[in-house]
């Protein structure tokens, strides 16, 4: 029921935007970045970067526009995208990179086919770091199996729940989730205030908003995660952390999104001539050397992979074993 009201919610703020798009979208003049979180966290970041810059490389030089549609994990969004937004190249997304295993694990509200979607690219894969307050109880990965630490979440798809929910079920951390939070830099702030004590989150939102976090030790990083180790990162790996093959493979599954970053992705069935568009002028953005002086700006690292990239990831992580989903979509839902 929650996730319909903000479904329908979304569908009625969407649906007047579009109204509003198909009008300047008939003259060449917009294209609009929708967004599945809140403003102020990393996702809203990469998008309005990536606005700022996309522009320029597509034809007809249109405005940007971008658009907050959180909900559910970015779910609402995705789910927005696939079935609604117009497929004519005036509408593209940036989603969670979990979303992508939300339709095989039966998440609520992933009412889209991944595979179908099309990718359009990301401006960088990423490292999870889970971080506590210095104050916390918890200070390293090792007191996470035997002490309770309290970290934020943003809702179904997102990392920020996937991610500490599946580990207490799967190697026994003690993980206690607080949800409501719109998007991290929210949950941030809750920190601040002695509210949670952590979360579960990319690195680069965590330099991005609180660039000092880190330095300062004002935060200590319990370990890391992704497709690989970031040598970067002086902190445990997630992957080690499995005692059996079963563990270790399922925390594979749990991370595959990593390597997903923060994709970019429009309607399925895009005309060709719009789907070429978009790819191309995402792929020039990427190589702009303002759009990487801008990133900079922000600490964030260019590091792009392009749209088949996606869709391979994509098919690789809907061929897992059944068995594998099957042990994962609780934990995962």
């Amino acid at each position: 029921m929650r996730f319909r009201s903000l479904m329908l919610g979304a569908v009625f703020t969407a649906l007047a935007a579009t109204s509003a798009l198909a009008q300047s979208a008939g003259g060449g003049k917009s294209l609009t970045i929708v967004v599945g979180f809140g403003p102020g966290g990393g996702y809203d970041v990469w998008a309005r970067l990536v606005g700022r810059h996309i522009g320029q490389f597509l034809p007809g030089n249109p405005n940007v526009i971008v658009q907050n549609m959180p909900g559910a994990g970015s779910y609402v969004a995705a789910s927005w995208i696939y079935n609604i937004a117009p497929k004519d190249g005036t509408v593209i997304g940036l989603i969670s990179r979990d979303v992508a295993v939300g339709p095989i694990i039966g998440a609520p509200g992933a009412r889209f086919d991944a595979t179908k979607m099309t990718w359009l690219g990301t401006p960088a894969t990423d490292t999870n770091v889970c971080i506590a307050n210095t104050r916390a109880a918890v200070q390293s990965v090792d007191d996470l199996f035997t002490k309770e630490l309290i970290v934020g979440d943003v809702g179904p798809g997102s990392g920020t729940r996937t991610y500490p929910n599946a580990l207490n079920a799967l190697i026994g951390t003690k993980f206690k989730l607080v949800s409501g939070f719109p998007s991290s830099a929210d949950v941030f702030l809750a920190m601040e205030r002695g509210e949670v004590d952590g979360i579960c989150e990319s690195l680069d939102s965590v330099i991005g908003k609180r660039p000092d976090w880190i330095k300062n030790k004002t935060v200590k990083i319990l370990f890391q995660g992704g497709a690989e180790p970031n040598p970067h990162v002086d902190a445990p790996f997630v992957g080690d952390l499995g005692k059996t093959e079963d563990q270790k493979a399922a925390i594979r599954f749990l991370y595959a999104g990593q390597g997903i970053g923060r994709p970019f992705v429009a309607p399925p069935s895009l005309p060709a001539d719009k789907l070429g568009a978009l790819r191309e002028a995402f792929e020039k953005t990427m190589k702009d050397p303002e759009f990487i002086a801008d990133a900079a700006k922000s600490k964030l690292e260019v590091e792009p992979k392009d749209g088949p990239h996606l869709e391979a990831l994509v098919r690789q992580i809907y061929a897992s074993p059944k068995e594998l989903v099957d042990k994962m979509k609780p934990f995962m839902q």
